[in-house]
């Protein structure tokens, strides 16, 4: 599959000079599985940067507007916004995963709509704006592609720690308190990718995705509230 650079330029709604480090920021490991004599790396290293970037923007934006607001609350807020499930969503929405090059493997099991794929190449993409365009474009690029919501999360109460809801919903209904497993992980150790369980006694009842324990942890927790509202 051919990168279609101009694509990517109309999806940032800019101009791009560095075609190989945006590619990049769209490769997805398992691309070079296949594809050995592939000149680039995978966006691992791009997601790490701006992975970095989103944290210190998004902390940034919420202390200057939420004034009287505690700590607890803030990182409420940003984890709201910046976990794995919100990122996905507006990379969807932009069309990443359109430009996502994958193994043929990844593709065919739907890697294009798979939700740790999409937030990870949010990250990478906006590592890759920070090395072109600086910190400043990036600040008003997650203004208007994610910042955008958080007054509605706020007003929804969409903000709770995951973990934490599903810890207080389980205990209200079952008296159970939650715990969770790793199923399996992959990928080199300065970069693994883990699958969490979310139990009840030895009930799965959500399985997530994530970069960490923690992410996957939540994203599992996350699963498991969709279900036990059901």
């Amino acid at each position: 599959m051919k990168f279609d650079f101009k694509k990517a330029q109309e999806i940032l709604n800019t101009d791009l000079k560095n075609e190989t480090l945006f590619k990049t920021a769209f490769t997805h490991r398992s691309y070079l599985n296949e594809h050995s004599a592939y000149p680039n790396p995978s966006n691992e290293r791009l997601e790490f940067l701006g992975d970095a970037v989103l944290q210190t923007l998004s902390s940034e934006y919420l202390y200057k507007k939420y004034e009287n607001s505690p700590e607890g609350d803030l990182t409420n807020y940003r984890s709201a916004v910046v976990c794995t499930k919100s990122l996905a969503e507006e990379a969807h929405r932009l069309g990443y995963g359109e430009l996502l090059l994958l193994s043929r493997g990844e593709e065919s099991t739907g890697g294009r709509d798979r939700e740790y794929i999409l937030a990870n190449t949010f990250e990478a993409v906006l590592g890759a704006l920070y090395l072109e365009k600086g910190l400043n474009f990036c600040r008003k690029f997650i203004f208007k592609e994610l910042l955008y919501k958080i007054e509605e999360v706020i007003q929804n109460k969409d903000y709770k720690d995951a973990k934490s809801d599903f810890q207080e919903k389980a205990q209200e209904k079952f008296g159970i308190t939650p715990n969770y497993k790793i199923i399996k992980s992959w990928g080199p150790d300065h970069s693994k990718t883990f699958e969490v369980g979310a139990f009840l006694s030895e009930e799965e009842w959500g399985r997530g995705e994530g970069s960490s324990k923690q992410r996957a942890e939540q994203a599992a927790a996350e699963e498991a509230l969709n279900r036990i509202g059901q």
